[in-house]
């Protein structure tokens, strides 16, 4: 029997090894790490603003012709000159945009690290994929990294991990074939923020049938009726990935009884896919409790990170944060997806009770382009936590 299964992993792990002929440095794991490739390293930051081969470290503190000759930190290294930390972050204004990265494909994001500083709702991160006109990611800083109620939790995870002291790290490989543009815009009527930040991406050939990355934000204080809709009017073929979930509590009692539904290619009335629970889909069970508390937890592909208690486990105005990536599960669709789940606790005499919650979320998912227009993004004070 243990022979048998000592075939079946090396079988497994040669057919992922060597299904591919010629191996370009896209998807990268422990089972494929030792292959070499053709694939070039390159990184964007505030000390190489393009990424080019041997233009890291050159910005001078007595030299400043322009914001991409810089020199924030001019001040603290005037002992000792160019190539000693002179520009490692930079200002972004109220009411500025600014653009992180430009790069020429074809290639691929595969990390992204960065510190924002003040409100993370007021930071808004998109992502342009070749020459398309609008992004195909669009949210909140700190929404797409796990953190939508701009208060700093652990979150250890194969797609994001955001750690001491608040260093928003993402993994979603974000392939891309002729163009990636990365903005930043700062929508806080009056605070600057400041950003380090390291974008880490591959040049190498990109599969044909490579989808583009997506996620989307919706954000509502007040829900209205029993349904909320992560996502909707997605067209294409393509595959959910995954979804984080900022969900804040106005009444008593446990509050995660709605179910997930995933409405594809032509579904009606009734999903295909219908889940049993929001603690059962974020992979937890029985009100993520254990002797009267609401346990943290994180994993590779799911977890409740955050809890934010005010008045005790059962009290209203209990914040939660939760993620669930579909990273070896993929939600595949063809032509279209919608995705709901019920905003649905108890009341007393144990009756379901219809609730009205203060809902964020971030879907992500990948599809071919060009992708459906997204909804227009809210102005900042329906961004508010509040």
């Amino acid at each position: 029997m243990k022979k048998s299964i000592m075939f079946f992993a090396a079988t497994c792990m040669s057919i992922s090894l060597f299904a591919q002929d010629k191996f370009n440095g896209l998807d990268v794991n422990m089972g494929n790490l030792y292959r070499l490739s053709d694939a070039k390293s390159r990184s964007i930051s505030p000390e190489n603003f393009t990424g080019e081969k041997g233009k890291g470290g050159m910005a001078d503190p007595v030299e400043q012709k322009d914001r991409r000759n810089a020199a924030n930190a001019a001040h603290a290294a005037r002992d000792l000159g160019q190539g000693w930390k002179v520009n490692p972050y930079i200002r972004i204004n109220s009411g500025e945009t600014v653009t992180l990265a430009e790069i020429t494909g074809p290639g691929a994001i595969q990390h992204i690290w960065m510190t924002p500083t003040g409100n993370w709702r007021f930071s808004i991160i998109r992502f342009y994929w070749d020459d398309e006109k609008t992004p195909s990611i669009e949210c909140p800083v700190g929404d797409f990294f796990g953190m939508g109620w701009g208060v700093y939790a652990p979150l250890n995870s194969l797609a994001v991990c955001v750690n001491p002291g608040s260093a928003f790290n993402c993994y979603w490989t974000m392939p891309f074939r002729k163009k990636c543009r990365i903005t930043m815009e700062n929508v806080n009527d009056k605070d600057a923020m400041t950003l380090y930040y390291q974008i880490d991406y591959t040049l190498t050939e990109v599969p044909a049938d490579a989808g583009y990355l997506h996620a989307q934000f919706r954000r509502t204080h007040y829900n209205e009726g029993s349904d909320y809709t992560i996502v909707d009017g997605i067209k294409g073929k393509g595959q959910y990935v995954g979804v984080y979930m900022a969900w804040g509590v106005h009444n008593n009692g446990w509050w995660g009884e709605g179910e997930i539904k995933f409405f594809m290619d032509g579904d009606k009335q009734f999903p295909t896919i219908c889940g049993t629970g929001t603690e059962d889909y974020f992979c937890g069970s029985y009100n993520f409790d254990r002797e009267g508390q609401y346990r943290e937890f994180c994993t590779p592909y799911s977890g409740l990170h955050q809890v934010i208690r005010p008045d005790g486990t059962y009290k209203a105005q209990q914040r939660f944060g939760l993620y669930r990536w579909h990273i070896t599960d993929p939600v595949r669709f063809e032509k279209d997806l919608k995705v709901t789940i019920q905003d649905l606790g108890w009341r007393q005499g144990g009756r379901y009770l219809p609730q009205k919650s203060d809902i964020a979320s971030v879907v992500f998912w990948y599809q071919s382009e060009p992708h459906a227009a997204f909804p227009p993004f809210p102005a900042w004070q329906e961004l508010e936590v509040n």
